[in-house]
């Protein structure tokens, strides 16, 4: 009875005791022994970050463990820090504190270096350039202004869908319009080793560009292209709507959101919005990388008609075929919202 009692309170204290240790800690934070075996990375910081949009990057890029080990010791910093935007070189798995020091650090800013992530739009790689490089942004603009210049497919109006998402490194005194050609150069290597024709460059930057946009983890991109594929197919989807809130979204110039509103879905003067335009949208709304490309290339075989992210810390996706499948999906996305009013 003795041993029961005490296993008892051992499972019933574990909870509380745990809290305890970890208010007594602090936050979760990479240990010197962890640093040590740390990669190089490159982080950007875009104008206008807050300290809580750079602790956020550090995080996803695994610079630091946890949200608060860094947030805390930059509220604790006096005076409050500024940070310059731009590239910068660190390391994953760093300490903390460790990595304050670095990004206040001139020596650890890289000159003329920009990070372009997958599915970033072009006005934000145009943002990107401005605040990497000595090149200003009304150039840059008025560069990426002359399409006709770069080679683009002759149904292109802008360079959305042709600067591939990479990390660049320019010469001091490149112009924009080589940091420009240079990316949409990168692009067009990357569709010729994917054994793109030049004849179906624009048709397949659309569609991954669609998927880029959409699609969360590696293995989803290849069912995401495939959902899209079966609603355009009569037989299966009949209005041909591809229904994505992501290009209604780049319509309205929120290039940053997948969501919209009634409102929003509801205009039809919106071209990219295909709540009302059946078929293919009618241009990239970002710029892909390889794995959108080869999604929109190899897509998986499969029935789905609908998709939803059931859980934004781990991107599961659920993929259904009929409306009820998709509707029970719906309601363990909105449960896991309810749990985390974080994202809302």
């Amino acid at each position: 009875m003795l041993a029961a009692l005490v296993a008892g309170a051992y499972f019933f204290l574990q909870g509380p005791i745990s809290q305890i240790i970890a208010a007594t800690q602090g936050p979760a934070d990479f240990t010197a022994e962890e640093a040590a075996t740390g990669e190089d990375v490159v982080i950007m910081i875009h104008e206008g970050d807050g300290g809580s949009d750079i602790t956020s990057t550090l995080v996803d890029e695994g610079v630091v463990k946890s949200f608060d080990a860094f947030y805390s010791i930059l509220l604790q910093t006096t005076p409050e820090p500024v940070f310059q935007p731009g590239a910068y070189q660190l390391k994953t798995k760093m300490v903390a504190s460790t990595a304050l020091d670095a990004l206040l650090d001139d020596g650890a800013r890289l000159n003329q270096t920009v990070i372009v992530p997958e599915g970033t739009a072009a006005v934000d790689v145009l943002q990107s350039i401005s605040e990497g490089t000595d090149i200003p942004l009304a150039d840059l603009q008025a560069g990426a202004a002359n399409v006709a210049g770069f080679g683009l497919p002759a149904e292109a109006t802008t360079l959305e869908g042709f600067l591939f998402p990479a990390t660049y490194t320019f010469s001091p005194g490149d112009t924009a319009q080589i940091v420009l050609q240079t990316m949409v150069n990168r692009q067009y290597e990357a569709l010729d080793a994917a054994g793109v024709a030049v004849a179906d460059r624009w048709k397949t930057i659309v569609f991954a560009s669609l998927i880029q946009r959409e699609a969360g983890l590696r293995v989803d991109y290849y069912k995401v292209a495939r959902v899209f594929l079966n609603r355009l197919d009569p037989a299966q989807w009949e209005s041909g709507l591809l229904q994505s809130d992501a290009t209604v979204a780049y319509g309205t110039g929120n290039t940053h959101l997948v969501t919209t509103t009634d409102a929003e879905r509801a205009d039809a003067g919106n071209m990219y919005n295909t709540y009302a335009h059946p078929g293919m949208v009618v241009g990239p709304i970002s710029n892909p990388g390889d794995l959108a490309i080869d999604a929109a290339l190899h897509p998986a075989d499969g029935p789905w008609l609908f998709f939803v992210t059931v859980n934004l810390d781990t991107g599961e996706t659920v993929f259904s075929t009929t409306v009820a499948e998709h509707d029970a999906a719906v309601v363990v996305w909105q449960n896991w919202m309810r749990e985390h009013p974080e994202y809302g």
